[in-house]
């Protein structure tokens, strides 16, 4: 059985979602020909017999009958079922990938202070190149990750990471300040970011296992932006401004060789299509097709859809509170301390630092971040632990995941505050503002992975289009912050101008993580803060139109369901409906918001009837 939701999945209303099938009646002969198996010699002549019974009608129209390949029937030969170690390879590649991607809008700040002289531009004018980039990084993420749950993760990263190399030239090449602006510019819209990087774990790892896989992933996100300063500040010291960006490139071209050479395609549906293309040819199953391949091309990326493809991840971010709370949260943290990062320069010339000291600097926050990855795994263990104790529990198996970042966010806000009055200068000791700086870290890297964690187990098959909202918002307020981050630190207060921006900063995230932690208190039903989201009460409602199937089934009907969920269409066909686990009733029992938005059920030629009763639900 398959459900699927309104975009490339509605138009599956003429479909089976189940491993059995059913007769196509209306399809164009013409353009199946191309598709429709011949009939051998022995059916022929099996046709042509009257003791068979068996008419060539008859023959040509069971070759016609189609059948959608679900998961379970290929499950071996998806990515779920991968050894580790080719998952592990595949992980250490998307780790550079994503290294690179964030490397690169970092290292351009090195080369602020020689575009400014070289093109006679002011700092902060000069400072637009790693703003406009950043901005449009945001919307990268945004228009690229659902393309990769349509067309394929492989081929939207090597278009992405083709296009970002190909920007890189205009500004290492640039004659003017404006070839640097519509550079970056398109380089950051370029950008695919971790939105499609971290969908491809679902592709990988069930929910129940894939939270090493993103706390790897997502260590390469926010270390690739640390790691940006380091090197940049030997590039800046020793060589020309150009070598920031073909630092870029060089970098930029190996991962995308390694991504190619080493990285198969792991989206589900798409894996499914060719698993099926390949049966039919070997002649193991001629009528058996993908998902996608029972939507014809046309209709798959009409202008409507593409419309949709689009918006759905904006859609998500402005009508999801779960999206859009973690995304705030996440950005929010991430904008504070892009504004505390770029006050380094300012802090570190209290001490002389020269350009070098000043890049590394930044290693103690990597320091941050290592140990905050560390100190997950036991916090992972112990989630593991209570899903298996506990299957059946909603609020185990989703808001646990964010129980150690109840410990680690408030860690930000005791790092701005330990920083800020720490940068005095001398005689107060320099080592003091790194200690703070590497608690800073912590909490970063622990707000990104709990945050990406819940998202990717909430929404799954969707996980790109909701992780990147998250990206989104971390990129957007940390790119829009760029310009107004050294005027601030320049200009706030008197002699201790230093220490007041990094208090203000201090107040701002501590109501932030005051807010965020009352809110998840509150959370005393079990059901989270999922419980009436739009894209979360499909999934739910999932469950419960398949105890509706299953009771239907039962009484020899064979339904055709559409469910109306918010904006959301379920087509939901079955012969032989496969049994319900325990997880599935459970879900189902806690639908009820879910099954008022059902309505009828379909059946039959026009027939209708209403959804049967939730299990454990009390009837009026």
């Amino acid at each position: 059985m398959a459900i699927s939701p309104m975009g490339r999945e509605e138009k599956l209303h003429e479909s089976e979602a189940s491993s059995s099938t059913h007769s196509d009646a209306n399809a164009d002969l013409n353009n199946e020909k191309n598709d429709t198996p011949q009939l051998h010699k022995s059916e022929l002549a099996l046709a042509h017999d009257p003791a068979a019974g068996t008419t060539l009608h008859q023959l040509e129209n069971t070759a016609l009958e189609k059948i959608e390949l679900t998961e379970d029937e290929c499950y071996d030969q998806l990515g779920y079922a991968y050894p580790s170690w080719k998952k592990w390879m595949i992980i250490s590649v998307i780790f550079l990938v994503q290294t690179s991607m964030n490397f690169n809008t970092s290292l351009y700040s090195n080369a602020v202070p020689g575009i400014s002289e070289e093109f006679g531009v002011s700092m902060q004018a000069a400072r637009c190149g790693a703003m406009i980039f950043l901005v449009l990084y945001a919307f990268g993420c945004e228009l690229w990750a659902p393309w990769s749950e349509e067309i394929g993760r492989k081929p939207i990263l090597q278009l992405s990471l083709f296009l970002v190399n190909v920007w890189q030239l205009p500004v290492a090449l640039a004659p003017n300040f404006a070839s640097i602006m519509v550079g970056r510019a398109l380089g950051g819209l370029s950008s695919a970011g971790g939105s499609v990087t971290l969908g491809m774990i679902a592709d990988l790892w069930e929910a129940d296992e894939q939270q090493y896989a993103v706390a790897c992933v997502v260590f390469s996100s926010v270390g690739g932006s640390a790691l940006g300063p380091v090197v940049g500040g030997f590039v800046e010291a020793y060589l020309p401004w150009r070598w920031n960006i073909w630092i870029q490139l060089i970098f930029g071209g190996f991962v995308q060789v390694a991504h190619l050479l080493l990285v198969p395609e792991t989206r589900t549906t798409i894996m499914m299509d060719r698993i099926a293309k390949k049966r039919r040819q070997s002649g193991e199953n001629p009528n058996l097709y993908g998902p996608n391949e029972l939507v014809p091309f046309s209709e798959r990326f009409s202008a409507r859809e593409i419309l949709i493809t689009w918006i759905r991840p904006f859609k998500m971010f402005l009508t999801e509170p779960i999206v859009l709370c973690l995304s705030l949260l996440s950005g929010f943290s991430d904008a504070l301390i892009f504004i505390f990062i770029q006050s380094f320069g300012l802090v570190y010339d209290q001490w002389h630092f020269s350009t070098v000291a000043k890049g590394l600097s930044f290693i103690p926050i990597l320091i941050g971040y290592f140990i905050a990855w560390i100190s997950f795994i036991p916090a992972i263990r112990r989630n593991i632990g209570e899903r298996r104790m506990k299957p059946d529990d909603e609020h185990t198996q989703y808001e646990s995941r964010l129980w150690w970042l109840l410990y680690t966010a408030p860690c930000l806000p005791i790092g701005l505050i330990g920083f800020g009055w720490t940068s005095l200068g001398p005689p107060v000791h320099w080592m003091g503002t790194m200690v703070f700086s590497a608690i800073v870290g912590i909490a970063n890297y622990s707000i990104y992975m709990a945050t990406i964690d819940y998202m990717i187990c909430a929404y799954g098959p969707y996980s790109a289009s909701a992780t990147g909202g998250n990206g989104w918002s971390r990129d957007f307020l940390a790119g829009v912050l760029t310009i107004p981050a050294t005027p601030f630190y320049q200009n706030i207060g008197g002699k201790h101008h230093l220490e007041y921006a990094s208090t203000i900063l201090w107040q701002l995230q501590y109501k932030v993580d005051a807010l965020i932690e009352q809110g998840w208190k509150l959370d005393e039903d079990g059901m989270g803060v999922q419980k009436t989201f739009y894209f979360r009460s499909y999934f739910k409602a999932v469950a419960f139109v398949n105890v509706v199937a299953s009771q239907s089934a039962s009484q020899k009907h064979h339904p055709t369901m559409t469910v109306r969920i918010g904006s959301v269409d379920v087509h939901w066909t079955t012969h032989h409906p496969r049994g319900l686990t325990d997880r599935d009733l459970t879900m189902a029992q806690h639908c009820d918001e879910a099954a008022e938005m059902m309505g009828t059920v379909e059946q039959g030629q026009g027939q209708k009837c209403s959804p049967a009763p939730t299990p454990g639900r009390r009837q009026s």
